[in-house]
């Protein structure tokens, strides 16, 4: 009974996404956002990189309820650039609710003890860094946001507007932006740009796994470059949430 009542659940949840994406799915990121509010209140979570392309939804969501839920996963591999970034973003955004997400102390001690993981388990260095620290935290919450674009990468070609993940609704408002509707709208609203931006980090992770960029290159080609990895873990089609689940980015 316990087997078909989750069953049931899961397919009311897809059903909703479903109805919630045919709405929204050509709608501004703006609305998406308010009907994500009207819909999920202060059960909904916006969880952003503080990367390359965060500025542009962050200014959004601010807009419309800067008191909104930001979850930021500080896997202690940042660069520092990007912890800077997220203390002036935030504050000159005005969101005042960031909350920072950091791995627990004993997945750390047993399973990374020398910060070194990464070196031979990417996925395993992403699970305790990223995906079990939100796992965790969306157990407070029923929906999430997200700023993945199609744009991003061959993966996210048909990336939809509201979906499920872990459990929850997922909103990704930017879906369908092009890389030049987001240059715009930070242009427009003066937006900082990420200072490694200039550089040629067009997406940006943990610093031991990010590299700079080719021109013409997917703008995610950087992260894990020279393995098959494309996701950490949180947006990967996963059994539900455990300690022992081993992942593969926002």
């Amino acid at each position: 009974m316990a087997f078909e009542s989750e069953v049931v659940e899961t397919n009311t949840l897809e059903a909703r996404a479903a109805e919630l994406n045919a709405r929204l799915r050509d709608a501004h990121p703006s609305e998406i956002l308010r009907a994500a509010l009207a819909e999920y209140g202060g059960h909904l979570a916006l969880v952003s990189s503080f990367g390359a392309e965060s500025a542009v939804l962050l200014h959004l969501a601010a807009q419309v309820d800067p008191s909104i839920p930001v979850l930021f996963l500080d896997t202690g591999q940042h660069f520092g650039q990007t912890l800077d970034y997220r203390k002036t973003l935030a504050a000159k955004l005005g969101l005042t609710d960031v909350r920072d997400l950091r791995p627990q102390y004993q997945d750390l001690a047993t399973q990374d003890p020398s910060a070194n993981l990464y070196k031979t388990s990417t996925d395993a260095c992403c699970n305790i860094r990223k995906v079990l620290p939100l796992d965790r935290a969306l157990q407070d919450f029923d929906a999430w946001i997200t700023g993945r674009k199609r744009f991003q990468a061959s993966s996210r070609l048909r990336l939809a507007v509201v979906e499920t993940g872990e459990g929850k609704i997922k909103f990704n408002p930017l879906a369908n932006w092009s890389k030049a509707e987001l240059d715009a709208y930070g242009a427009e609203h003066e937006l900082p740009a990420h200072p490694l931006v200039a550089f040629g980090y067009p997406s940006i992770g943990c610093w031991p796994c990010t590299n700079p960029v080719e021109e013409g290159q997917d703008a995610r080609a950087g992260r894990w470059a020279g393995s098959d990895k494309v996701e950490c873990g949180i947006h990967v089609v996963r059994a539900e949430p455990t300690n022992d689940t081993v992942g593969g980015d926002i």
